[in-house]
């Protein structure tokens, strides 16, 4: 491996507890779920919090360098995804949920063109905001996860003109398969619809780019997660056609969203304005900014190839692991082709209690269940409907100690060799049953957790009640 970044993060070198009494560096194989931040975001931050106002209108100095600060860093969401400013806007929210949600608001959906096709591998924040608005279609996947471009093609051709929206994932946050979305997009395009792009994983690890709206390629809406870039606090980003957004009301209604309102009428403001209500995450917005310059200046492809020796390098050792399943791609070769997400099941251990095992004993945070992905899961572990529907009955039932779902390791940019080797060797004593605790399961939950203890954690963090003067 050529460079390591680890100097340029926060925390990475921290020491937790484990269960034998001692203390071990953490491993943090959970990035696809948040990242740690940044040192130059968490800089950023520091130097903006003195001068931090109110945003828009302020007439004093912190106020409009607040809204110097906010509105430089929209300009640099744009530009980090290859938006035209004059065509296209950055509307920020929360996260890429929220994104998802206010376009499925703010579409211009008709009785002719209701139809959102999507697909069975999508997070549930771009699958079930649709549901509620929209006919939502569902394409299709090969047995091993991968969208069946053949069921796509059909999918469009059944629905034609009535197609209004393609929905659809740039990688999947749980086999880290990369979807072909220019190709879509231009399949999209010729059928009359346009297509959003769920970025949220696509966008820490791979170039975004919209391409010119007079290209047939172009993406006409992307969102991205300012925590899954190495900038955790709470914002994201819808990017889109500016004139999806110059008409019709917006989702949220109150301050900042008019030019003037009157007892009788309301005339909304323009875009980004009339869908940011409210006083905007500021702070949140300056991180992200300070994300993406530090990820420029290591260029997205140094980023690729960094996480790609990591999947190579762990794809290879875990074939040596034969209680070890992974789904998806399990090929070393395809690791450039691919994010740095593995899921994977061990032999007769539950995926509950595995990662339980991993976190307590060895100090490796990793994800477990079914990583917001419910029909993705059930389809990778190859469930019957009827096998689904008993699951389902148990889980409302309010007993998920049997929950099907798969253990995830992902990859950021942070990330060693030396951590995949942590990682492989608690595998390999998990797998031959060389575990100190004993474990206890919630079935409400379907946690473990070692019986008789748990970690001090206000002896770490603790948040503050008073002030002492």
């Amino acid at each position: 491996m050529n460079h390591s970044y680890q100097n340029l993060f926060v925390g990475v070198d921290s020491q937790v507890p484990l269960l034998d009494g001692t203390l071990r560096r953490y491993i943090n194989l959970d990035n696809a779920a948040s990242t740690p931040s940044l040192r130059a975001v968490q800089e950023a931050v520091n130097n903006f919090l003195p001068y931090y106002s109110s945003v828009h209108r302020g007439t004093g100095f912190k106020s409009q360098l607040s809204t110097h600060a906010y509105e430089q860093a929209r300009q640099a969401v744009l530009r980090f995804v290859g938006a035209d400013p004059v065509k296209h806007t950055c509307i920020f929210g929360k996260n890429t949920t929220e994104a998802i949600n206010k376009l499925a608001r703010r579409f211009p959906f008709t009785a002719e063109k209701d139809v959102v096709i999507t697909s069975g591998m999508e997070h549930h924040s771009n699958d079930l905001p649709w549901r509620s608005v929209a006919r939502t279609v569902h394409v299709g996947l090969t047995p091993d996860g991968r969208l069946d471009e053949a069921d796509f093609d059909a999918k469009m051709k059944a629905f034609g003109s009535r197609v209004a929206l393609v929905a659809i994932t740039g990688a999947s946050n749980v086999t880290g398969f990369l979807i072909p979305i220019h190709r879509l997009a231009e399949k999209a395009h010729k059928a009359g619809a346009q297509i959003l792009v769920d970025c949220a994983q696509l966008a820490p690890h791979r170039q975004v780019d919209l391409l010119p709206l007079d290209e047939p390629a172009h993406l006409d809406y992307v969102t991205i997660s300012a925590h899954k870039m190495y900038a955790p606090f709470g914002t994201g980003a819808l990017v889109g056609r500016r004139d999806t957004f110059e008409s019709g009301d917006p989702d949220l209604r109150g301050g900042g969203t008019v030019e003037i309102v009157t007892l009788d009428d309301v005339v909304w403001a323009e875009p980004p304005d009339r869908d940011e209500a409210g006083s905007p995450n500021t702070i949140g917005a300056v991180a992200l900014a300070a994300a993406i310059a530090q990820l420029n200046a290591i260029g997205m492809d140094s980023v690729s190839q960094h996480e790609a020796e990591l999947t190579e390098y762990a794809l290879r050792r875990l074939r040596n692991l034969p209680a070890v399943h992974v789904y998806g791609d399990t090929d070393p070769a395809n690791a450039p082709t691919r994010l740095g997400v593995i899921p994977f099941s061990i032999k007769d251990v539950m995926h509950f209690k595995a990662s339980a095992i991993l976190g307590y004993e060895f100090g490796v945070g990793v994800r477990s269940g079914c990583f917001c992905a419910h029909p993705y899961i059930l389809h990778l572990l190859g469930l019957t409907a009827e096998e689904a529907r008993q699951v389902r009955e148990r889980m409302l039932g309010k007993d998920k100690s049997d929950m099907p779902g798969l253990i995830r390791a992902s990859f950021g940019l942070y990330n060693s060799l030396e951590d995949v080797d942590g990682f492989i060797e608690a595998l390999t004593k998990i797998a031959g049953g060389d575990y100190k605790g004993v474990y206890t399961q919630d079935i409400t939950t379907g946690e473990y957790h070692p019986a008789g203890w748990q970690p001090d954690f206000e002896g770490y963090f603790k948040v503050p009640a008073e002030v002492v003067s």
